[in-house]
């Protein structure tokens, strides 16, 4: 049990009266949601009606604990604000997600996974303790054993539809200076499952330990796993945040070795390699474009732009060429199951590069909006692109695709971008009855969004 200190529990005291003030004022049957400056979500709206919410001062670090190994943070603190503050101790999180300005409170509402998945499991399963905004107008404090159980349980997967997390008291784990990281290359899906089955059962490959497992698959016959090792010593250290690109490195040589500020955001610089379409990656337009504006968020501002002004359609038609559907998911799929996902995914959509992260829950519980299964390994794709569409075909045409072949393969499906499921269907896959029991508890008046409407129908 940790305390925050007088002074800073008083400001937040202040801050958590003015956000209740504040959603109290909004007129019943109004829309509400989040004032934020950035989003990692691909639902793109048009112009929201409705009321904001400005959630700004739960945006920091309110306390490190370095020995409970613990912190208090604000909801809408980012991670690489949370990481600033912990490395100092020696300490990150159990799970840092990939990006930059991905959210505390984002991770635990819509899920996120890393590199530390497989051996810490998912960003909510560090959380000790919760405190909500409710859709009803309530602060409540959630954990594990307490009065608000059930939306402890509930709130992963919930997409800001039962609450809002005000602040979350996180675990932490030690860390070393440096990571080393060694590049395993594998020429078909079912060698490299093989091999990440391997890794969940021995914690390590050919004697090398992973403390962090992730890899890529380039195409059918050349995936590679990453495995990386804490170090105190690195006999070099590589910079992917200048003129090298990060996964590029991947195809060799075989070893690298990054500090651990760097290691957790060797994904950010590039967006992964979504960065291509900008001209990012090639040497010229890298060199005029300044190190600070290599980094998602600005990249995810201009996809927004051009969503915004449909002009992704405008060039395909000026130009002649057919129009795209994105494709832009991560699916969780049984390692037993995941070269069928890839083989599939080659053959029917033919994106590539394709992320994996094998990932399984950290402990006995179950998470009901998002029904893994205890002590079973996972493979987490991440896809992100456009695809032409064959003639004729309407968007959706792939991602419905995708969504059947999860569901074959005993998989599920992340919420964070365009979903096509009819409401049996997304009910079936989401838990509708729990769901709906921790609606009418924590938010009997609907202020706030379904979680079919906001996640499919994208209100």
């Amino acid at each position: 049990m940790v305390q925050l200190s007088d002074r800073r529990l008083a400001a937040h005291q202040a801050a958590v009266a003015g956000i209740s003030r504040a959603y109290a004022a909004i007129p019943a049957g109004t829309p509400v949601r989040l004032a934020k400056s950035t989003s990692n979500l691909f639902r793109f709206r048009g112009a929201a009606a409705g009321a904001t919410l400005d959630a700004s001062a739960f945006s920091g670090v309110l306390q490190v604990f370095p020995q409970q190994r613990a912190a208090v943070v604000g909801g809408m603190t980012t991670y690489q604000d949370l990481v600033a503050a912990t490395l100092p101790h020696g300490l990150m999180p159990l799970v840092v997600p990939q990006l930059k300005t991905i959210t505390l409170g984002g991770a635990v509402s819509g899920l996120g996974i890393e590199s530390s998945s497989l051996r810490s499991g998912m960003p909510h399963e560090s959380v000790t303790e919760l405190e909500i905004l409710t859709g009803d107008g309530r602060v409540v404090t959630a954990s594990a054993d307490g009065e608000h159980a059930a939306l402890y349980r509930g709130f992963p997967n919930s997409y800001g539809t039962l609450g809002y997390a005000l602040s979350l008291t996180i675990e932490l784990e030690p860390v070393k200076p440096f990571v080393h990281l060694r590049h395993l290359r594998y020429h078909n899906p079912d060698d490299c499952m093989a091999a990440i089955a391997q890794v969940a059962a021995d914690g390590s490959i050919d004697g090398h330990v992973a403390d962090f497992i992730d890899g890529v698959a380039f195409g059918p016959d050349e995936l590679y796993l990453t495995i990386g090792a804490f170090s105190d010593v690195a006999p070099w250290r590589s910079d992917y945040t200048r003129e090298r690109i990060y996964y590029q490195s991947l195809r060799g040589p075989k070893e690298d070795f990054l500090t651990i500020g760097d290691y957790l955001w060797r994904w950010d610089t590039d967006w992964f390699w979504c960065s291509r379409p900008f001209g990012v990656q090639r040497p010229a337009v890298r060199r005029l474009w300044p190190r600070r504006y290599r980094r998602s968020d600005v990249y995810r501002k201009l996809v927004a732009f051009y969503r915004r002004h449909h002009l992704d359609d405008l060039l395909a038609a000026r130009q002649g060429r057919p129009r795209q559907e994105a494709v832009i998911q991560d699916v969780e799929i049984p390692v037993g199951r995941g070269a069928d996902f890839l083989r599939f995914f080659a053959d029917r959509v033919g994106m590539s590069p394709v992320w994996l992260c094998p990932l399984r829950l950290r402990g006995e519980a179950t998470w009901p909006l998002y029904p893994m299964r205890p002590g079973q390994v996972y493979v987490n794709f991440g896809f992100w692109g456009t695809v032409p569409l064959p003639p004729g075909a309407s968007d959706g045409y792939y991602n419905r695709q995708v969504e059947d072949t999860v569901a074959e393969l005993g998989g599920h499906k992340g919420l964070y971008s365009t979903s096509f499921y009819s409401p049996a269907d997304f009910w079936a896959r989401y838990n509708g009855p729990e769901y709906a029991a921790l609606k009418g508890t924590y938010d009997p008046q609907g202020r706030l969004a379904d979680l079919y409407d906001k996640c499919v129908r994208g209100v």
